[in-house]
């Protein structure tokens, strides 16, 4: 029997799988994906050429798991902070709040995954585009559940464009933590979080508001 078909088995192809991620997001996001070989990628994880296709057809089959693993990792953390609040009793907007640091998290953790993923959201011409559209809906599709429900309970006006709205949330976190990173990286992760969080909750205006 197939050792990758036993749970010890699993266990030890995924760990590899994920040291085969782990160099991969680093390389490509050092050097690009075309000047990224093979050999580097396996060299970098410590393991074998064969190793590589054993567990991927190809590079860029690579390439595409690892944009689906990360991003699934995103979308499962945006929900988790969604339902978190929703079973301590928040509101949808805590639950936005509440997923824009669970995305400000995410992306401190993973940064050079984040860098090559909103690299790849603006390229047309890559194999793995379908796949990229499909899991970015996935991310988008949980902060889209929750403004429906928002809409549905009274907390947010029917007039909100959905699906416009959530990508423009999503895109926002991507953005700013990105610049936080790269431009401001003395910042706290809270000092991010709390920026984000007034202009969510429509303060970015300030104290003088209403006032003239």
């Amino acid at each position: 029997m197939d050792s990758s078909t036993t749970p010890g088995g699993r266990s030890r192809r995924e760990a590899t799988r994920q040291k085969l991620y782990e160099a991969a997001v680093t390389l490509i996001a050092e050097q690009g994906f075309s000047a990224t070989t093979v050999d580097e990628i396996a060299e970098r994880a410590g393991v074998a050429k064969g190793t590589v296709y054993y567990n991927f057809a190809s590079k860029s089959v690579l390439f595409e798991e690892l944009l689906r693993h990360g991003v699934g990792l995103l979308t499962a953390s945006l929900r988790e902070a969604a339902e978190r609040t929703a079973r301590g009793g928040g509101t949808r907007v805590d639950a936005l709040d509440a997923m824009i640091r669970a995305g400000l998290v995410f992306i401190d953790r993973y940064p050079a995954f984040t860098q090559l993923y909103v690299a790849e959201l603006w390229r047309t011409n890559r194999a793995w585009q379908s796949t990229l559209l499909v899991v970015r809906q996935e991310a988008v599709a949980v902060v889209e559940g929750v403004l429906r429900e928002g809409i549905e309970h009274g907390e947010f006006s029917d007039e909100i464009d959905v699906q416009l709205t959530a990508a423009a949330l999503v895109g926002m976190v991507l953005v700013a933590a990105l610049d936080w990173q790269a431009f401001q990286p003395e910042r706290s992760l809270d000092d991010v979080h709390a920026a984000l969080s007034r202009l969510l909750q429509g303060r970015v205006s300030g104290t003088g508001r209403g006032t003239g």
